[in-house]
């Protein structure tokens, strides 16, 4: 397996961050066929395979907004207002994905995107782990 970490400046607000082309990058020198498994290392962010633009990106939050509502109701309470929900959050956009490479390409949908979902808006840095497992 080989692996790599990238940096993603996510700022000071709710971020749907698109990452397919660093993840293209990574697996490109990789190898021919095998797996590519994204994986976060933060309590407070997620990874997400979506469709990006079309405001795709702002449906999500809008979502995320609704289930997660960003107010005081969260036992976990310490940072900004709403943190508790960044705690949340990973158990229903989990910290990984996993995507197939197929000749050295992510054998993505026509339409899909991989996407660090941040809904912390205290951590302006965020890490990414890209692991290639090859066949």
């Amino acid at each position: 397996m080989r692996s790599e970490i990238i940096s993603v400046a996510t700022g000071s607000r709710e971020t749907v961050h698109d990452i397919t082309a660093e993840c293209a990058d990574f697996v490109r020198t990789q190898g021919d066929d095998g797996l590519l498994h994204i994986f976060v290392p933060h309590a407070t962010a997620g990874v997400a395979l979506l469709e990006l633009g079309s405001r795709s990106d702002d449906d999500l939050l809008a979502a995320l907004r609704d289930l997660l509502p960003p107010d005081d109701r969260w036992r976990h309470a310490h940072g900004s207002p709403g943190h508790g929900r960044s705690h949340v959050m990973p158990a229903l956009i989990p910290p990984y994905a996993t995507v197939p490479v197929l000749g050295g390409r992510l054998a993505l949908g026509t339409w899909q995107s991989i996407a660090l979902v941040d809904l912390n808006v205290d951590n302006r840095q965020r890490q990414v782990r890209l692991s290639f497992l090859s066949d």
